[in-house]
């Protein structure tokens, strides 16, 4: 064999090898560092997050990431000083305070109305809060509510058929204290 046939063999051989190394990591070792990185650093942007996801020796796209984000439930949060930071549901940055106690919180201070037009309802949160509170109620009220519809601080709720408001306002104030029935 000559060299260069050699060389080229060794190179494409430690490029698989290494690329087989970068993608052994499946994907509930990629979220479960995620949820590491945001629980123990303030991260304030996906760029942020993928870098240090690289570091770690995960070798993905910013695509993958976004997908990541949504299927954690991510959202985007004020932190103390004002900062737009990713946070897990739930989590609001309060040390010493327990799990429940977190999304008590959580769900609480970022709700601050509920409104009915007709047969459609739209809940006001504070900037941030909706698409985290709109994740409980598609997951908590799904016997009366069909589906929600969050921006930053509104949410659209769209309530099954023959759904009183009363109904929908004693569900949700089972995890929405605030929301009188």
């Amino acid at each position: 064999m000559n060299e260069k046939f050699v060389c080229v063999y060794l190179l494409h051989t430690f490029a698989v090898v290494l690329y087989n190394y970068s993608s052994m990591y499946t994907k509930k070792d990629r979220l479960s560092a995620i949820r590491e990185i945001i629980s123990s650093q303030v991260i304030g942007n996906q760029e942020e997050l993928l870098k240090i996801l690289k570091t770690k020796g995960f070798n993905i796209t910013q695509a993958t990431l976004s997908r990541d984000i949504k299927a954690l439930k991510m959202i985007k949060s004020q932190d103390i000083d004002g900062n737009y930071i990713y946070t897990l549901p739930f989590d609001n940055r309060l040390p010493g305070i327990s799990i429940s106690e977190k999304k008590d919180n959580a769900i609480t201070s970022g709700f601050i109305s509920i409104e009915f037009s007709g047969n459609l309802a739209v809940v006001k949160t504070r900037p941030g809060y909706a698409m985290g509170i709109a994740s409980d109620i598609d997951n908590l009220a799904g016997q009366v509510i069909l589906g929600t519809i969050a921006g930053d601080d509104t949410i659209l709720l769209i309530p099954r058929e023959n759904i009183s408001r009363k109904n929908i306002t004693d569900v949700l104030s089972s995890f929405i204290p605030n929301i009188k029935s």
